[in-house]
């Protein structure tokens, strides 16, 4: 072996051992976050329906991350805070989240330091009113100046997937014995998507509530919700039917308590 041929073996084994040592400590398949290669669909963008779920009991321990440590809090009721959200996306989709999920950037879910999970929340983009209610699954961001992590899809219902983040403000959402359902008021069903979706997000905006739209009997149906008090989800048909919803009508969604 001459050696210029052992200096190109060895430089050819050196680098075939630094890219499998970066292989084995990295977790995920790409380096950076990416956004994915389609957008959400109407259907994706659903508010995530609330219900109560048992907390996780190994997932609200306290924990460290990079050094600082964390203490989940273990009643979420009456918490609201303003901040900045970011979204994650390619990177993460397929992996496990802190509980035990797989998490899929098109669902509406979202990563949170100390909010219980599972939890739910509305976070509002204070730079458009529109508003998104999203299942908390996972830990994080481990960034300062971040208070939310929103799957991509739930970042796209806020309009922000551009722009990388915003400031939101996030309420948590719980369901108690004074209020054992959920209300939807039902306003418009049709054939076309696109266009129930036009019409939900211009009732985002305008309400400042989130929207479902089901497939149905062979038509999409926008419903305003979920509401969980009673009183306001009365108000809130009388004001639409005074308007150009004159045929909506209330639903109610029972909750096991």
């Amino acid at each position: 072996m001459t050696a210029r041929f052992r200096f190109i073996y060895r430089t050819i084994m050196t680098l075939v051992l630094a890219s499998l040592l970066t292989a084995c400590g990295s977790r995920y398949h790409i380096r950076h976050d990416k956004a994915p290669l389609r957008e959400p669909t109407a259907l994706e963008m659903q508010d995530a329906i609330v219900t109560n779920e048992k907390k996780s009991v190994s997932a609200n321990r306290p924990y460290t991350v990079l050094g600082k440590r964390y203490t989940p809090i273990s009643d979420e009721r009456g918490y609201q805070k303003e901040g900045i959200a970011s979204w994650y996306g390619r990177k993460f989709h397929g992996y496990h989240t802190s509980n035990g999920e797989i998490f899929n950037m098109f669902d509406m879910t979202a990563a949170h330091k100390t909010l219980p999970l599972p939890s739910f929340a509305r976070v509002t983009n204070l730079e458009n009113g529109r508003t998104a209610i999203v299942r908390i699954n996972d830990r994080g961001p481990f960034h300062d100046d971040r208070l939310i992590d929103l799957s991509y899809a739930a970042a796209y219902k806020l309009g922000y997937h551009l722009k990388g983040t915003a400031r939101v403000k996030v309420e948590a959402i719980t369901l108690t014995r004074e209020s054992p359902r959920l209300t939807y008021v039902q306003v418009a069903a049709g054939s076309n998507l696109e266009n129930i979706q036009v019409l939900a997000n211009q009732l985002q905006q305008e309400l400042g509530l989130g929207t479902a739209i089901t497939f149905e009997d062979d038509l999409y149906k926008l419903r305003v919700g979920p509401i969980t008090d009673d009183n306001q989800a009365q108000s809130l048909l009388k004001t639409l039917q005074q308007g150009q919803f004159s045929r909506a009508f209330l639903l109610y969604s029972e909750q096991e308590l």
